[in-house]
C-alpha cells in the first residue's frame, strides 16, 4: 500500500468512504446525509491537503490535513482521518496518522491539535495516544451521538517540537 496526494479521480472512491463513514453518526460532525456536492468543502478545499492509501487502484483510507486556525495560530495543523469500513481493524489508520505527522513535520507544523474526538471512539482515541497525543481538554456533550445522544467530545494534541 502506498499513501499519495489525492488527485481529481480520487473524489470517487474518497466520497464512497466518507458517506459510509459518516452515516452511522457516531464519529463525525457531519451530518449523515450531508450531499455528495459538499465533499470538496469539506475534504478537498484548496487550504487543506488530502492524501489517499491505496493499493491497485484501491483506496482504502484519507485524511486530510490543514492549518487549525488561520494566520497567527497557523502553526498547530488539524487533521482528520477516515478509514473503508471493509479494511478496518488492518493498520490503515496507524499508517495514516504516522504519515500525517511526516507531513506535517515536512511542513513545518509545531503540533497537531485534533478539536473534537467523539469521547465514545475509543479505537480511534486509543490510536491517538499510541501515537503521542493526549487529551488536553473535554467539551461537554458537545456530540450529537446518533444513538447515546449528547456525549462529550475531547480535544487531543501531540507537539512536534519535542
Amino acid at each position: 500500500m502506498k499513501i499519495r496526494k489525492a488527485i481529481a479521480s480520487d473524489i470517487d472512491q474518497v466520497w464512497e468512504i466518507f458517506t459510509k463513514v459518516i452515516k452511522t453518526g457516531d464519529t463525525y460532525v457531519f451530518h449523515p446525509d450531508t450531499p455528495k456536492s459538499d465533499l470538496e468543502k469539506y475534504w478537498f478545499a484548496p487550504y487543506m491537503n488530502t492524501y489517499v492509501i491505496e493499493e491497485n487502484g484501491i483506496i482504502f483510507g484519507t485524511y486530510i490535513i490543514k492549518p487549525n486556525q488561520i494566520d497567527l495560530g497557523n502553526h498547530i495543523a488539524n487533521c482528520s482521518y477516515m478509514v473503508s469500513p471493509k479494511a478496518q481493524g488492518k493498520g490503515i489508520g496507524k499508517k495514516l496518522c504516522e504519515h500525517s505527522l511526516q507531513i506535517a513535520k515536512e511542513k513545518d507544523f509545531e503540533g497537531i491539535q485534533f478539536n473534537i474526538v467523539v469521547s465514545t471512539n475509543k479505537a480511534a482515541i486509543a490510536l491517538w495516544e499510541k501515537n503521542g497525543f493526549t487529551i488536553i481538554g473535554t467539551t461537554p456533550r458537545a456530540f450529537r451521538h446518533a444513538k447515546l445522544g449528547l456525549v462529550d467530545t475531547y480535544i487531543m494534541y501531540k507537539d512536534l517540537k519535542i
